[in-house]
């Protein structure tokens, strides 16, 4: 059974950016947004956390709450994918679960 885990808190603010990538498992996706996309900056000191818990999951940022706080697509640590509004209700629809980290 996959799952959807959002993270809407910066990793700088809660634990919930960690915790999230404590609980990720082959299949399962991670969707950052409002101030959790900052967890996706490239130079940020979460990106090799990232890495290295996203292996065999994929990892998403909101663009919009990106273009929001200023960070552009090559700011996004590698392997990080980009959706809109209609892809976020698409990876909803594609998992069976989804958990929201607050």
């Amino acid at each position: 059974m996959s799952t959807l885990h959002t993270v809407n808190k910066s990793p700088f603010e809660r634990s919930a950016f960690i915790s999230a990538l404590n609980h990720l498992r082959p299949g399962d996706a991670l969707l950052m947004l409002e101030d959790g996309v900052v967890g996706a900056h490239k130079s940020g000191a979460f990106a090799g956390l990232l890495a290295g818990a996203a292996a065999g999951c994929s990892v998403y940022v909101l663009v919009p709450d990106m273009m929001a706080r200023g960070m552009k697509a090559e700011d996004l640590a590698p392997g990080v994918e980009l959706v809109d509004y209609g892809g976020f209700v698409d990876l909803v629809a594609a998992h069976q679960k989804t958990q929201a980290w607050l």
